[in-house]
């Protein structure tokens, strides 16, 4: 991924906006002074009711460019890259100066929609169909793809590259929150102790800084 920032003009970090708050801080470490948006897709399938609370504190973060979408109904991708455009006119484009394309590369952990954010755009600005391959669990895409064009005037192209989780991860309940998710996989170390379920219950239940569905909400024991 490092090794490909100095290919790019921009790069979109695309999260799950119903666990909007759990970034990979690797990201922050990599990126460097490279423009920036935050896509916060699966907006869907999140309770977007504390939506101007979520943008003021990633602002706060230093996040101030974020969009919500969803890549399945292709909401809010018309605004992506229009605000690219925008970025990368407002920044030292360094060695790539002279090109007439832009080049974007995609991040974010493990199925938050990186793939299916790309064959969107490319819906919604080529009017043809899929580039990257897509799926439900983590670990689709494996290996930094090609580029792939995504807008003809003007010439962008994107790369996709693999989920990136932090090589520890904080706490059961930081974990519990990605794996249901879809984000990683839940392993047996993962799940909570017998005694960690509520009296004469047999669910465990956890805070969340966006409502989920109560699907989502609770992880049975028999798991």
């Amino acid at each position: 991924m490092q090794s490909s920032l100095k290919l790019v003009d921009c790069v979109i970090e695309v999260h799950d906006a119903r666990i909007s708050f759990r970034r990979n801080p690797l990201f922050q470490e990599t990126l460097g002074l490279k423009p920036h948006l935050l896509v916060l897709n699966k907006m869907d399938l999140a309770d977007l009711t504390e939506q101007r609370k979520i943008q003021q504190h990633l602002a706060g973060e230093g996040l101030k460019h974020v969009i919500f979408t969803n890549c399945i109904k292709d909401e809010n991708i018309k605004q992506i890259i229009p605000k690219v455009i925008e970025l990368v006119g407002s920044s030292y484009r360094y060695h790539r100066s002279e090109n007439l394309d832009y080049c974007i590369l995609v991040v974010g952990v493990p199925n938050v929609g990186k793939s299916s954010l790309i064959n969107s755009l490319r819906r919604q600005h080529l009017r043809t169909g899929k580039a990257a391959r897509v799926g439900g669990e983590p670990g689709i895409t494996r290996a930094v793809m090609s580029r792939v064009q995504v807008c003809e005037r003007p010439l962008i192209f994107l790369m996709d590259t693999p989920g990136v989780l932090a090589p520890r991860i904080g706490s059961v309940e930081t974990g519990l929150k990605l794996a249901l998710c879809g984000e990683l996989s839940l392993v047996p170390s993962l799940l909570p102790r017998k005694g960690a379920c509520s009296p004469g219950s047999r669910v465990w239940d956890w805070p969340c800084p966006l409502s989920l569905g109560g699907a989502e909400r609770t992880l049975c024991s028999s798991l």
